[in-house]
């Protein structure tokens, strides 16, 4: 199944040489590059601190928190992530994200106001974790060289999957580009190139496979990867009822051959 319309790197590259030649406007550019340069080094730091943190099976944070207290403090911490990451995807939750910043900015700027809270509240978690001290397993050896090889085509994986599903939008790119321009944000198609031709959810997918192919196992890992992968199985249906809703029987069609979690590799429809 193909989509025309799906080309992501020419408009990200029209995106980009637009931002370096943008229309006078002296606050608007100092507000566009500010929240540029905000939200691109909270993601940095917050995909960073994600990957040493269960690189190490979060046996290493800077959490501080006594025990038992921190086993309620770091479920807390666990469950804030896809409550709000969820409850901001909703109309509701996306006229609040519009409400965050100047009103003649708001609406322009609401999808890199996303990027930057969805990355505050990674850093928040993985960051301020509190280790319980325990470790069940390490790999070692030729072991540890191949779990360490699956996590890095885990997360090459989620890179991919995001670059399919648009780059700019994954990257909170989209939204201080556009002020930048002056221009309204324009999202990218419907998603069905790359990963996306052997399965719908690709982003979940990936995001899935890094909580499992990490080369350290504790009580604390195994908590964030079964409450996580739980997420990323309901979730995306909450997120393809909006599809339904904005696309209609193309992306019914698109259900009907692709399938949701497990890729299809046969080529049977």
């Amino acid at each position: 199944m193909t989509d025309p319309d799906n080309n992501h790197i020419p408009r990200l590259i029209r995106l980009v040489k637009g931002a370096l030649h943008p229309p006078k406007g002296g606050v608007r550019i100092v507000v566009a590059l500010a929240f540029g340069a905000v939200v691109h080094a909270l993601f940095a730091v917050a995909v960073l601190s994600m990957i040493a943190a269960m690189f190490f099976g979060m046996s290493k944070s800077l959490g501080t928190v006594s025990w038992p207290l921190a086993a309620l403090v770091n479920a807390a911490l666990v469950l804030q992530f896809p409550a709000f990451h969820s409850l901001l995807l909703t109309a509701r939750g996306s006229r609040w994200l519009s409400r965050l910043v100047p009103a003649q900015y708001g609406a322009t700027l609401s999808t890199t106001t996303y990027a930057i809270i969805a990355s505050a509240q990674l850093l928040v978690l993985f960051a301020f974790w509190t280790p319980s001290g325990i470790i069940w397993w390490q790999a070692e050896g030729a072991v540890l060289y191949a779990i360490v090889g699956a996590y890095v085509t885990s997360w090459l994986l989620l890179i991919k999957a995001s670059f399919d599903a648009g780059a700019e939008v994954q990257s909170g790119a989209l939204g201080w580009m556009s002020l930048l321009q002056n221009i309204k944000p324009q999202f990218p198609g419907m998603p069905t190139t790359g990963l996306f031709r052997v399965i719908r959810q690709p982003i979940y997918v990936a995001f899935a496979l890094t909580l499992w192919t990490v080369p350290v196992w504790t009580p604390d890992q195994l908590f964030l990867a079964v409450t996580l992968t739980a997420y990323c199985l309901v979730a995306p249906k909450l997120k393809e009822r909006r599809f339904k809703k904005r696309y209609g029987e193309r992306f019914s069609a698109y259900q009907r051959s692709v399938p949701y979690i497990v890729p299809n590799l046969t080529g049977r429809r």
